[in-house]
């Protein structure tokens, strides 16, 4: 129970800065945020026992009706309190789930919780840096999503100058607005499809990473609202081009020694044991880091649309190697595996549990692959005895079910909820008819 006094000083540190309202926020199952607005006034009791939500309003909850275990809190972290630099007044509070007075066993904070403190438990602390893509769009005249910028068309759009300079207005207050939030930006490009864009952070704890995303998302989405555009994290807006992923860097220290590193190779014996066993769960980890049917269009098996593709399909790791789903890296790796739409409580407890199956089981990740990948046909790949990743949500959602570590990592609770969510959004995609079918088939036969 947080000391009443921490409360009192924490409160008047925020009234000096002008904040008049609390955005108590949490993040659901599907990995949005949500949340309420309380008065400053009501700190204390946010932080002691929680904002008060419907418990069977929040998604993947699986919360009754009625009852003690109907209602759903949401127990601010003191830690976490930061003023909105875009909503001058506001400051918001990142909050755990917490029902009947327990820590909610399926909150998406509560779950990655869990696996850092069995880091802890080991002395261990993960540190993670996570590199958000995502697409700035509008509707046209028929309604239909494009680039908000409609002289984005160059041949080759990474790292375009002019492009990126016409969105200076927003990024240059989403950035802004990241620094006086005390986040640490590195760098800001366009990417490589029309209308894409990455904002890269400074890494730090997992836990720390994950709520600073939330943060991101936020900004991101009203910002871009304020300068006429539409803030997009989907994976995949555009056949033709490439999709939006979420990649981590992942090191692990204990104290000031880093885990994975080694003087004579890129990442330690359990560096290697750690990306066996994320390697060996891959298709599991499928359901976590890319979690819609429309993540499936982004790792595509063979070549892609666009004919330049950086979203791995296959399960292997190499050094530097970008077409590897693990890029292994000195002291660190890439786990190239996750996108844009991922809910980073969930993937990154995902990658601990899958980590430390591997360490405690000294996994071997078998050989390094230093060749381009994506230049290999899927009869080499086949013959080398790499495995794909699923290649559609269904799949994926099957691997999850059946992975013991990985249900156990979520917990009874939330493993049955999204998987029931996930299959549901997988059967309701494959009844859909499209207007491809009708053009493909309506007069065929």
């Amino acid at each position: 129970m947080p000391d009443p006094t921490t409360a009192q000083v924490l409160q008047e540190k925020l009234a000096k800065q002008g904040v008049h309202t609390l955005l108590a926020q949490f993040t659901d199952l599907l990995g949005v945020a949500r949340g309420k607005y309380l008065p400053l006034a009501q700190l204390g009791t946010l932080l002691r026992g929680g904002a008060g939500f419907s418990g069977t309003s929040i998604a993947g909850t699986g919360l009754p009706r009625s009852g003690a275990r109907s209602e759903y809190y949401g127990r601010g972290d003191a830690a976490t309190a930061q003023a909105l630099p875009w909503m001058p007044g506001y400051a918001r509070v990142v909050c755990d789930g917490h029902v009947d007075g327990e820590p909610f066993e399926a909150c998406p904070r509560q779950i990655l919780r869990r696996q850092v403190e069995r880091l802890a438990a080991r002395g261990w602390t993960l540190q993670v840096g996570m590199e958000p893509e995502f697409f700035l769009l509008r509707r046209d005249a028929a309604g239909q999503w494009q680039p908000v910028d409609p002289l984005d068309r160059s041949d080759k759009p990474s790292y375009d100058l002019k492009a990126l300079a016409r969105q200076g207005g927003f990024l240059d207050a989403l950035n802004q607005a990241l620094l006086d939030a005390g986040m640490e930006l590195l760098q800001t490009d366009h990417e490589d499809a029309h209308g894409q864009f990455e904002v890269n952070f400074s890494h730090a704890d997992v836990l720390t990473t994950a709520d600073r995303l939330m943060l991101f998302k936020m900004a991101a989405h009203t910002l871009a609202e304020h300068h006429g555009a539409s803030f997009s994290m989907m994976p995949k807006p555009f056949a033709n081009q490439p999709g939006s992923g979420l990649h981590f860097h992942v090191s692990l220290w204990k104290g000031e020694e880093n885990l994975f590193a080694d003087d004579h190779a890129e990442l330690s014996e359990l560096g290697r044991s750690f990306i066996a066993g994320v390697l060996g769960r891959s298709a599991a980890l499928c359901a976590l880091a890319a979690p819609t049917v429309n993540s499936y269009k982004r790792l595509v098996v063979g070549e892609s649309l666009s004919g330049t593709s950086w979203a791995p399909a296959y399960v292997a790791h190499g050094f530097n190697n970008r077409t590897a789903l693990v890029r292994t890296l000195r002291g660190r790796f890439e786990w190239r595996l996750p996108d844009a739409a991922a809910n980073p409580y969930l993937a990154a407890a995902g990658l601990i549990a899958a980590g430390l199956d591997g360490v405690d089981r000294h996994l071997d990740p078998g050989p390094a692959r230093p060749d381009d990948l994506f230049e290999w046909p899927l009869q080499r790949i086949r013959a080398e005895g790499i495995p794909v990743l699923p290649q559609s949500l269904g799949e994926a959602v099957e691997a999850l079910e059946r992975d013991s570590v990985l249900a156990q990592a979520l917990g009874a609770a939330a493993h049955g909820e999204f998987v029931r969510l996930k299959r549901a959004e997988w059967t309701a995609y494959a009844r859909h008819v499209s207007a491809w079918e009708f053009e493909r088939y309506a007069t065929a036969f």
